[in-house]
């Protein structure tokens, strides 16, 4: 969907146009509410969760009229780019049948994602993040759609393998969304199928988007440090130095520090947040670039303005690195 392209218009591939569907007209005004709300979207093929179009995150369009030539050719599903539109959607899936969970996630009451998100807001000592657009899935599962935050790099990730969580999936830059308004068919074992039984995406909580809590993008960004998603591509390990534990930790620590600052004294806090971590830094005990890419994703979280944040991380660490800060004996 990029208009620079001839080949990259809204219009997607001409056999499906003669595809059947869900009405036209009712994937239309979805795909137009979501581009209402700021959200990139492209077509999906019909009653699938599969993209109709190549390129599908660059061609993503906000512009109603292109949206209308496209869905005016065939009943296509509605998809919405997250990266585009600066979201990250916590995908709460259900098990399948014959799903069983990881032995940490073997837990009494623990029978699908959102089971699993309400421990860990327990285990973090916060509340359930409901508070935000929500949508219902064609698998019965929810997405919670939140703000992505400004320079913290979140990827998509895929439960206990490399995200937070069984059946706790995440899309965010790279990854799109089934919109609501769309159908979708499922068989038996819970994959989409055309001869499966139709299932719609529907909102269950209608509102604004919420930022992403700081908790939560705490769990992401260590998720992120653990598979080795670091900036320079080098390994972790390598990164964070003969004793990551004690690094990784005070990295962990000054972060949260920053996300549990209270108004009025948050810019001051990432300050001292930069300060220490500069100190390591300057030790050789932590990369500088993987510092500044955690603080600048928790100043984003609790809403200080880039520009200002940037230039409060940039002070703090060049002061730390004056004065270096060997490990504890």
């Amino acid at each position: 969907m990029n208009a620079t392209h001839p080949h990259t218009t809204a219009d997607p591939p001409a056999e499906a146009s003669h595809q059947t569907g869900q009405p036209r007209p009712r994937l239309l005004a979805a795909a137009l509410t979501a581009a209402g709300r700021g959200w990139h979207v492209f077509p999906l093929r019909p009653n699938d969760k599969r993209p109709a179009v190549r390129d599908w995150e660059a061609r993503a369009t906000l512009d109603p009229d292109r949206i209308r030539r496209c869905w005016s050719t065939g009943p296509y599903n509605v998809g919405v780019a997250c990266g585009p539109s600066a979201l990250m959607v916590v995908d709460l899936d259900t098990a399948k049948p014959g799903d069983t969970p990881p032995r940490q996630w073997a837990l009494p009451g623990v029978e699908c994602g959102e089971d699993v998100l309400a421990v860990l807001a327990e285990r973090a000592g916060r509340p359930f993040p409901f508070l935000t657009y929500s949508v219902h899935t064609g698998r019965g599962g929810r997405h919670l759609y939140f703000h992505a935050p400004t320079g913290a790099g979140l990827r998509n990730t895929a439960g206990a393998r490399n995200g937070i969580g069984w059946l706790v999936d995440s899309r965010a830059a790279g990854g799109y969304v089934v919109a609501a308004g769309s159908v979708v068919t499922i068989g038996p074992d819970g994959e989409v199928t055309p001869a499966g039984r139709p299932a719609a995406y529907r909102v269950t909580h209608d509102s604004d988007v919420a930022a992403l809590p700081g908790w939560l993008l705490d769990l992401y960004l260590q998720a992120a440090h653990r598979n080795d998603r670091l900036p320079s591509d080098r390994p972790a390990a390598d990164l964070l130095g003969r004793r990551p534990g004690y690094a990784a930790a005070a990295l962990r620590g000054e972060v949260q520090r920053v996300l549990d600052a209270r108004p009025g004294a948050r810019n001051d806090t990432l300050c001292r947040a930069a300060f220490a971590l500069g100190q390591l830094v300057a030790a050789g005990l932590l990369p500088g670039e993987l510092v500044e890419r955690a603080l600048t994703a928790a100043a984003a979280a609790i809403g200080l303005p880039q520009r200002d944040s940037a230039a409060t991380i940039r002070s703090g660490l060049t002061a730390g690195q004056r004065t270096p800060r060997g490990m504890p004996a």
